[in-house]
């Protein structure tokens, strides 16, 4: 016996259960979409944190720019090639010094190291002119990163081989991965000229341009990359507020991104008290060898990245900017 449907009930009915299905089925689309697996440079990717058609080949594959591993160090007697103007990383933990020559790094791009007794890894992207350095222990564990091949808004894509997660250099965080969505400890690096560096760090080691590969370390891959306004990969978000290549030190304090650029720290007197947030801080710039360092009124030391406008931009497009008008 068939039930009794007044004025069309029943058809009413059936229309919004073929409608409710529907939607479920769009949903399971979209999740299915999202959840979709992805191969680049051997990296399998699934539903990312960043938009999986914005991670680009660079053109080497995997570990085609080979990270250091195992690297060696010099005195600054013993050095060869590192001369005063040279720009390098430096890092200093529990009173151990070192200094990463940049013109090495464009080749490398990451080298794992300890310092101090520290697991650490300290990165540069040449793209973007971003130096950075991080504690690579997990859980009590050191692990390595490697160079994926791949890019983010032209920024490097570093990669752990303990579980080839996907880490965004200028993040420092796991955009893909078993790890997605873990930061890294961020440390206090220093870009500066060897000359500054040595000044204030005598005992300071130097890496070591013996690294185990052939490569003309007298010369940059990139030529006047660093000079000239190309980007050459896509990038999320542009502003022509200052030269795409302007130097910045770009520093965030609770969630608050703030942009100090070079040309605008060089109009003020030095150390530059400022405040971000309800937080006050103190900025130390030298024009001389276009560096800059960052730390709270008690002297504790804030992670700052000396990066190029454009890519400091791309990441963090509400970023305030420090302007002396």
């Amino acid at each position: 016996m068939r039930p009794h449907c007044p004025s069309g009930s029943c058809h009413r009915f059936r229309g919004s259960r073929w409608l409710l299905l529907a939607g479920l089925l769009v949903i399971a689309g979209w999740e299915l979409a999202r959840a979709e697996t992805v191969i680049r440079n051997g990296f399998q990717i699934t539903d990312p944190l960043i938009p999986v058609a914005e991670i680009l080949s660079g053109g080497p594959p995997r570990d085609g720019i080979p990270p250091l591993d195992k690297p060696q160090f010099v005195t600054a007697a013993e050095t060869e090639l590192v001369r005063p103007e040279h720009a390098i990383l430096g890092l200093e933990i529990a009173g151990e010094a070192k200094a990463y020559p940049i013109f090495i790094l464009n080749w490398h791009e990451i080298v794992n190291d300890t310092v101090g007794g520290v697991p650490v890894t300290v990165s540069y992207c040449p793209l973007c002119g971003s130096g950075t350095a991080f504690r690579r222990d997990f859980q009590g564990k050191p692990g390595t990163f490697g160079v994926s091949g791949l890019l983010y808004n032209s920024d490097l894509l570093m990669y752990d081989r303990e579980t080839e997660s996907l880490w965004s250099q200028m993040l420092g965080q796991a955009v893909s991965g078993p790890r997605k969505g873990k930061r890294l400890e961020a440390l206090p690096v220093t870009y500066t000229t060897w000359a500054k560096w040595r000044a204030q760090h005598s005992e300071s080691l130097v890496l070591s341009s013996e690294t185990g590969f052939r490569r003309d370390y007298t010369r940059s891959p990139y030529g006047n990359y660093d000079e000239n306004g190309t980007i050459i990969f896509q990038i999320s978000f542009r502003s022509k507020a200052f030269h795409p290549k302007e130097r910045v030190l770009g520093v965030e304090v609770a969630g608050i991104f703030k942009a100090y650029p070079f040309a605008e720290l060089a109009k003020v007197n030095s150390p530059l008290h400022d405040q971000i947030g309800e937080t006050e801080i103190v900025l130390n710039f030298d024009a001389d060898s276009r560096s800059g360092n960052v730390h709270l009124r008690n002297g504790q030391p804030l992670p700052a990245i000396n990066a190029f406008w454009f890519a400091w931009y791309a990441f963090h497009p509400d970023t305030v900017v420090f302007r002396t008008e």
